[in-house]
């Protein structure tokens, strides 16, 4: 029997879409951001991804920070009474946080099944002794 040959898939093209990073069919999210047990169209496990706190670092640093700077800015420049913040910088705040969370969990997903990324393992000492040819 042979294995099935999957397209190549680039971490971008699927992870943003939200689908399957090895048959690109299959659905990657159960929810808004909780993914799903395994592939639906290829049964691919996604116990294997665990991008953890990636996506919120960028959301955070790309998202974030220019909308704080933002509402700042605001309040500098106009001394803005805190209704026109809460219908200036709260819709900047959540436009620019929020909706990037999806597609940068799928393409780090993405990214950890194409460059076969995993946790990192303990070898055991006795095996760690053994010498790398045996004679």
């Amino acid at each position: 029997m042979t294995e099935q040959q999957w397209p190549v898939l680039t971490p971008f093209q699927c992870g943003v879409r939200g689908c399957c990073p090895r048959c690109g069919q299959g659905r990657l999210f159960d929810g808004f951001l909780k993914l799903k047990p395994r592939c639906e169209a290829c049964g691919l496990d996604f116990s294997f991804a665990d991008p953890a706190d990636g996506p919120a670092f960028f959301v955070i640093c790309f998202g974030c920070i220019p909308s704080v700077m933002f509402g700042l800015w605001l309040e500098m420049a106009f001394q803005a009474p805190y209704w026109v913040h809460l219908f200036t910088t709260l819709p900047v705040m959540l436009l620019t946080c929020i909706p990037p969370l999806r597609p940068l969990k799928g393409w780090l997903v993405a990214s950890q099944y194409y460059y076969k990324a995993e946790e990192g393992r303990l070898i055991p000492v006795e095996r760690s002794l053994e010498p790398a040819v045996k004679p």
